[in-house]
């Protein structure tokens, strides 16, 4: 696995969700979710809405080690972009 390219996109509301985050690994993008839980930031999977209502991943990692990779790499860059924001900032000034 090669995870080539990460993109953060803040979102702006309060709440839990801190930002959207595309990824590419071998080529292909998925949009991950930067989550403020109770415990730190962690890494949400791309989910759909069931027919029971439920909300199911549509793509995850099928194993921890992976799964702890992919986090660690968006969360580095996750507070990357959050660090680099007072700055962008003061330039615009």
């Amino acid at each position: 696995m090669n995870i080539t390219d990460v993109r953060v996109r803040k979102v702006a509301k309060e709440g839990k969700m801190k930002a959207v985050v595309s990824i590419t690994i071998d080529d292909e993008v998925h949009d991950i979710k930067v989550i403020e839980g109770e415990k730190g930031l962690f890494i949400a999977m791309p989910s759909r809405k069931a027919t029971d209502g439920e909300y199911r991943d549509i793509a995850h990692p099928i194993n921890s080690a992976t799964r702890d990779r992919i986090q660690t790499i968006i969360l580095d860059k996750f507070q990357e972009v959050m660090d680099a924001e007072p700055e962008e900032a003061a330039e615009a000034e």
